[in-house]
């Protein structure tokens, strides 16, 4: 970690954890690889061992990224320890969208799974497996087949969740986590294609179904002024 980078005591920086991204997050101290920051811990539900996402202003590129875990809590402040370098973040809308994708877990020493994809972006996927010991902050190889093309990369478990099955029936214990990762730009240009592939076929999908449903209405209507 180049401590430089990091904006300064009194600076302000969003917080990402998973769920909500908090901004206006204040800067209270700044060390080699360790930060303070001052923040609502209530509104955070942040917990020793949470994996968080910190970004901040990188001028006309766009803006650094940079993960952390929580160290220790008090009140209302957090220490974080700062993993690896902080990384530009271009700013764009990473579309988000997807959903029933095989997605095959690796991790050293374990079997791999294979689960189901929920949704997905160009940094980002929340999926299901059956019911696997999974940890935020945990290291893995995720490889999914987006169409006739296949992406593959490390990822960091983000969030983790176990999830009792209820539909159609209760069932077994399936586990739910998000995986962050940093694509390269071919891969994430995959991704971003495959996604608005699907948004725009759901959107010609929705629109072929309000003119059926247009035109069904119409003809009751003439049948009934007869």
């Amino acid at each position: 970690m180049t401590s430089s980078l990091f904006p300064a005591d009194g600076s302000r920086v969003e917080l990402d954890n998973g769920d909500q991204t908090l901004t206006e997050v204040r800067v209270v101290r700044v060390a080699e690889t360790t930060v303070t920051l001052s923040l609502p811990l209530a509104d955070a539900g942040l917990k020793v061992g949470s994996v968080v996402i910190l970004r901040w202003p990188a001028g006309p590129r766009g803006r650094y990224n940079q993960q952390g875990t929580v160290r220790r809590t008090d009140e209302n402040r957090i220490d974080i320890t700062l993993l690896g370098d902080p990384e530009i973040e271009q700013l764009r809308n990473f579309v988000r969208g997807g959903g029933g994708e095989s997605i095959l877990l690796v991790r050293a020493d374990e079997p791999q799974r294979i689960g189901r994809v929920h949704d997905l972006s160009e940094r980002s996927v929340r999926a299901y497996f059956g019911d696997v010991d999974l940890r935020p902050g945990e290291q893995m190889l995720l490889q999914l087949q987006l169409g006739e093309e296949i992406v593959q990369f490390p990822a960091t478990a983000y969030r983790v969740a176990q999830i009792r099955q209820q539909v159609p029936v209760r069932g077994p214990l399936v586990t739910e986590m998000v995986a962050i990762f940093e694509q390269d730009e071919r891969q994430a240009t995959v991704i971003r294609r495959y996604v608005m592939r699907l948004q725009s076929q759901a959107r010609r999908e929705a629109a072929a179904a309000a003119a059926l449903a247009e035109e069904t209405l119409a003809e009751a209507a003439a049948m009934a002024a007869r």
